[in-house]
């Protein structure tokens, strides 16, 4: 017969305490990545960009004269700032916050040091048949980052998104890069809460009194910037980057940003 040998209860609590730190090491996920650009933070940070976000919002812009979500995102796509125009998170589209996170990506995440590409740059070229289609499935919005925390907080600088990366591609106006005065891509700017349009009109307006146009080239007004290009005519726009027009007076607006608001070349 087999004999029995019972553990001792220090073999036992000593096996347990070997066992959990074993799972613990293995389960372990946490990955140390960069932190947020302060430069950036410092340039284009809560007051400086809700500053930003009101005067041009004050504007014309060929819109809906909506109030009006912005956000900004470092190069690494850390969001910097998350702000709102009205007096509540509630007088602007609640879901134009993550949608103006998402342009900040990825006029970021499509830009390069040498090349601009706004997120109304993409619009065409995206649609079926289009040379990028598909791209809009690509980088997927983290969720997390973009619900989590209390909502209390959306818009404020204690809104969740800040310091993490939020992910997300969005294909219509509203999205630019950001260049600094040395030319060097710093991150991307998202503003969303109106039509396409004036999104787009007011963004450029936005990085225009940021003072972070330093724009080097880009596929629209001769490869000279990353305006939006209205050149759609039966849906096929003969640049292959061009956008819907919204309306006529945000078209007149859009088309005249270089010489309104010119780039800081």
């Amino acid at each position: 017969m087999f004999r029995r040998h019972p553990f001792s209860r220090h073999a036992v609590r000593l096996a347990i305490a070997v066992g959990s730190l074993a799972a613990a090491a293995c389960g372990d996920t946490t990955i140390s990545g960069p932190s947020l650009d302060v430069n950036l933070s410092r340039v284009a940070g809560f007051d400086r960009l809700k500053a930003a976000l009101v005067q041009a919002r004050q504007e014309a812009n060929g819109g809906f004269n909506l109030d009006m979500w912005a956000a900004v995102v470092d190069r690494n796509g850390l969001v910097v700032a998350v702000v709102f125009t009205g007096a509540t998170a509630t007088d602007q589209w609640p879901g134009s916050r993550v949608i103006a996170a998402q342009k900040a990506n990825t006029a970021n995440a499509f830009s390069l040091p040498h090349l601009a590409l706004s997120t109304a740059n993409l619009y065409a070229a995206t649609q079926p048949g289009g040379t990028l289609f598909g791209l809009q499935e690509a980088n997927p919005t983290n969720d997390e980052v973009a619900y989590g925390g209390d909502a209390a907080n959306y818009g404020t600088p204690r809104d969740f998104m800040v310091g993490k990366r939020i992910g997300g591609t969005n294909v219509f106006g509203g999205g630019l890069a950001l260049y600094n005065e040395d030319g060097t891509l710093v991150g991307g700017l998202g503003v969303s809460g109106d039509a396409s349009c004036a999104d787009h009109n007011i963004a450029w307006k936005m990085r225009y009194n940021l003072g972070l146009d330093h724009v080097p080239a880009g596929v629209a007004d001769g490869g000279n910037d990353d305006n939006i290009i209205y050149d759609i005519t039966n849906d096929v726009s003969a640049s292959g980057f061009g956008h819907p027009e919204c309306s006529k007076a945000a078209t007149m607006i859009g088309e005249a940003l270089p010489n309104t608001h010119p780039i800081g070349h």
